[in-house]
Order: C-alpha cells, then structure tokens, then sequence
C-alpha cells in the first residue's frame, strides 16, 4: 500500500490546481466577457464541473482516509485532512450546489436579475472550499512525507 499516499497527494493536488484555476483563472475571464457570453460560460462551467467534483471530492476524501490507515506515522495529518475535506463537501452541498444547480441553467434570456450576486456569492464560498482543500492538502503531503 506504499503506492497509496502517492496517489492521494497525487489525486487532491490536481483537484486544488483545477479549483485554483476554476478561482483565479477561469472565472475571471468569463467574468470579463461580454454579459451574454458571461452568462452562457459560468452555465456550461457549472455543467462540466458540476458532473465531475463530486467524484473528484469524494474520491480524494476516501484517498486520504486510506492515506491515514496506511502511514500511521502520518495519521494525525492525515485524519485532520480528511476532517478538511468533509467540511469541503459540506460546504459544497449545502451552499455551493445549490448556487451552480440554479446558474448552470441559465441562459442570457432567463438568468435572474440577480444572476451577477449569485455568482459573486459562489465565488466567495468557493474561496472559503479552496482555503479548505489547499490545507487539507498540505496536510495529506506531510501525512504521505512521514
């Protein structure tokens, strides 16, 4: 099971390099289209990603957690981890998929007057899931390290 924490880092490092450029990169380039193009991105961005993070979330979660049962000299970090990442895919739950359930809809003819607030409110609520992931992170490197 040596090959286990590899893969975890592995696994939740690339999550963190899309949700950093979900954060930093792509939303602000939609965010600088014309509004009809803006509206039309964030919708097909919420389909995409929206099929695939749950898989991603959860799988890294039970990665970790398997991290945590193999590397016992790592499992306080790793344990800890796990508890980062469970919050993430609370916080997504009850916040965030709500939100992108609602925008991933969305056409320049039927999104909300709103639509610009709700966007706004997701991407604060995804920094508070980055900050969550990028430790979690952190955590399971020093874990697998040990």
């Amino acid at each position: 099971m040596e090959w286990l924490p590899i893969v975890a880092v592995v696994v939740v490092g690339l999550m963190v390099g899309v949700e950093l450029s979900v954060a930093f990169v792509i939303n602000p380039i939609t965010d600088a289209l014309p509004e009809d193009a803006r509206v039309l991105a964030r919708a097909h961005g919420g389909r995409m990603l929206g099929r695939l993070m749950p898989f991603w979330y959860i799988g890294s979660t039970l990665l970790v957690a398997g991290t945590a049962l193999v590397v016992p000299a790592g499992a306080a970090a790793a344990w800890t981890a796990v508890g980062l990442l469970v919050a993430s895919v609370v916080l997504s739950v009850t916040l965030l998929v709500p939100i992108n359930d609602r925008s991933k809809t969305w056409t320049p003819e039927t999104a909300p007057a709103d639509h610009r607030e709700q966007s706004t409110r997701w991407d604060r609520l995804h920094l508070v899931r980055l900050a969550l992931i990028v430790a979690g992170f952190v955590l399971v490197t020093v874990a697998a390290a040990r």
